[in-house]
Formats: C-alpha cells, structure tokens, sequence
C-alpha cells in the first residue's frame, strides 16, 4: 500500500469566506492534523498556542490554531499544527477519529471506523 490521499477542505473556522481545498496526505503515524505555514496565512488560521511534538529530527514546538476540515461532505472544527518545513497538509489519528475514519490496509482508502465510547462504572 502506498500514500493515502483524501481530498478536503480547510477553512477559517470563523470566516466561511478563507477556504482552500487540497488533496491531503494521511498519516497515520500523526496524532495531529498539520497545515503548512503559507496555507495558514492565506486562511488566516487563529493561532491558539503551541505543542511541543517528536518529529524526525527531535522535538520541535508548533503553533497551534483551530480550522474547519471537511472530508466527504462532513465538516468539523479541530485543532491543527502549524509548520514551517512541512510543505503539504498532514490528516492525523485524531482528526480521523474526529470524522470516525479508518484507513483500510486493503484497498488504502479512509472507510468507517467503529466509534468506541467508554462508560465507567461507579
């Protein structure tokens, strides 16, 4: 199996007018959903802190915003990482249970994935 790709859509969470749609890499070894700087300007992405993230190369802090991401027609507002060397967009493992997506070994596309809720017993 190869890369995964889905096509979706980013925007500004607060301005339906700052959209871009793209054709975005999966990655599931990603907890989070990382957006290239230059694409983060142009959407004008509020940025809402900073995460500190193993990458490669050791650890490195990101800025942290907020951004509607639509995957086959459904949208939903989460938290992304902004990059300056990462140069296309990254859906991570939370995102993708976000939108309950799974990617299937088998065919190297996103499907349903079962959603689990815990319920703690008192």
């Amino acid at each position: 199996m190869g890369h995964v790709y889905v096509k979706t859509i980013l925007a500004n969470p607060t301005d339906d007018e700052l959209t871009s749609s793209v054709d975005a890499m999966v990655d599931t070894g990603a907890a989070f959903t990382v957006v290239p700087r230059a694409l983060a300007r142009t959407l004008k992405l509020p940025i809402a802190g900073s995460r500190t993230v193993r990458m490669a190369t050791g650890p490195v802090s990101l800025p942290m915003a907020r951004a509607m991401i639509q995957i086959d027609g459904e949208r939903e507002v989460n938290r992304v990482l902004i990059s300056e060397t990462i140069e296309k967009v990254l859906i991570g493992v939370i995102t993708l249970e976000t939108f309950s997506l799974t990617v299937d070994p088998t065919s190297g596309e996103l499907r349903e994935a079962e959603a689990y809720l815990l319920q703690v017993m008192a």
